[in-house]
């Protein structure tokens, strides 16, 4: 099992920019087994969206409502998967969570941007 520490949300004016930052940590063994990592974010009364996802390898997936704004890389050797988030509107504004695979999906607790207008 991977333990998953997420930061960086918080309250930004439409136009603005923040940073996610979802470290893993965990046994040796599970660790060697993530593959891919990634966010999906949920709005209130909306349904889950996969947000970015990156492979090990460095491939990258984008929902296309974020595409040419939001950038997501990863640290493999701090175990760190980061979302950049620019331009952001107020439809960004939801729950954030970071997942890894490692086989099984293992999730973050949240953390919440709010993108005022």
């Amino acid at each position: 099992q991977v333990q998953l520490v997420e930061s960086g949300g918080g309250l930004v004016q439409a136009g603005g920019s923040l940073r996610l930052s979802c470290a893993a940590s965990g046994s040796i063994r599970s660790i060697l087994s993530i593959n891919a990592m990634g966010w999906y974010r949920q709005a209130p009364g909306k349904q889950r969206e996969l947000v970015a996802a990156v492979t090990r390898g460095g491939s990258t997936n984008y929902a296309d409502s974020v595409k040419g704004r939001f950038t997501i890389f990863r640290d493999n050797a701090k175990i760190t998967v980061y979302l950049q988030m620019n331009s952001l509107k107020p439809e960004d504004t939801a729950v954030y969570h970071c997942f890894v695979n490692t086989g099984a999906e293992n999730w973050g607790q949240g953390v919440q941007v709010t993108v005022s207008s």
